[in-house]
């Protein structure tokens, strides 16, 4: 055994019987090898929302085989592939769409990478629908017994894989603009601003979201957020997340991923919504979880 654990991520959900198989195939090749389920619950085709939920989770991951399978173009021409990150340590298994971009930054960027075409290392099929049983979990078993990457395909170029696509926040003198990365079950909003992005601006806020205005204020934690008010928290990715004390911030807002948020320093004459009260900005707290 080269690698003990398979870290499983998909937009399978757990209604069908996707994921079960693929832990089978995983079993049946690898019994030795311990499956970790990270998510199934991306949207359907979100190849974007599966590889921020990959990013945020990779640096917690222990090393082994990660396989992520977000694949709308499965059965056509897009490659599946398999990249080699941390000399070694760990490789990534998924189609080439950009799902494993953003992961693969985040842990140092790519070394070795091959396109998974080997006819020994995948299930016969009589369709091409089901990459994520016939072709990834048999690769990603394969090298945990210590198939060599190279046995898997031949190697390509990492620089030529194709790249996530993430947006970046946008700076001005009276402000910032951000958007929602991610809405997490609490309703808590993922902006794409770390705490430095507010730098500048006060501790007393103004969200302006469609037109229209709202107070926030900068807290520590969830509950340091005054009753009924909206705050700007920085969350355990270190990213900063619009949210509510108990409350679901995107329902009250109307948000979701995608949508834009400027962030600015009051105007008198274009007051919010709900009062503010100043806060000290720090790192997240105790909370939800």
């Amino acid at each position: 055994m080269r690698y003990g654990m398979v870290s499983f991520l998909s937009d399978y959900g757990l209604d069908d019987g996707f994921v079960g198989v693929v832990h089978s195939v995983i079993a049946a090749i690898a019994p030795e090898v311990r499956v970790i389920d990270v998510t199934h619950g991306i949207a359907a085709h979100d190849v974007r929302a599966g590889g921020l939920a990959l990013a945020r989770a990779v640096e917690y991951l222990n090393p082994g085989v990660v396989l992520a399978v977000v694949d709308p173009g499965v059965g056509t021409d897009r490659r599946a592939v398999a990249v080699e990150v941390g000399e070694g340590s760990s490789v990534l298994v998924g189609p080439d769409n950009g799902l494993l971009a953003p992961a693969t930054a985040l842990v140092g960027g790519a070394g070795r990478a091959v396109e998974l075409t080997s006819p020994d290392h995948r299930l016969p099929a009589a369709g091409a629908t089901f990459a994520g049983r016939d072709v990834f979990a048999p690769a990603a078993a394969h090298l945990c017994r210590g198939v060599p990457l190279a046995d898997l395909g031949p190697e390509i170029d990492p620089a030529g894989m194709v790249p996530g696509v993430l947006p970046v926040s946008r700076r001005d003198p009276d402000g910032v603009e951000a958007e929602v990365l991610w809405v997490d079950r609490y309703g808590n909003c993922q902006l794409n601003l770390g705490p430095d992005d507010l730098n500048g601006l006060g501790p007393a806020l103004q969200l302006v979201i469609d037109g229209e205005v709202r107070a926030a204020e900068t807290a520590a934690a969830y509950d340091a957020i005054g009753p009924g008010r909206l705050g700007l928290v920085t969350d355990s990715c270190g990213l900063v997340s619009v949210a509510a004390p108990r409350r679901s911030a995107a329902a009250e807002l109307g948000v979701a991923e995608g949508a834009t948020v400027r962030i600015r320093n009051p105007r008198d004459d274009e007051p919010a919504t709900g009062p503010s009260t100043p806060v000290a900005l720090g790192p997240r707290g105790g909370g939800h979880r």
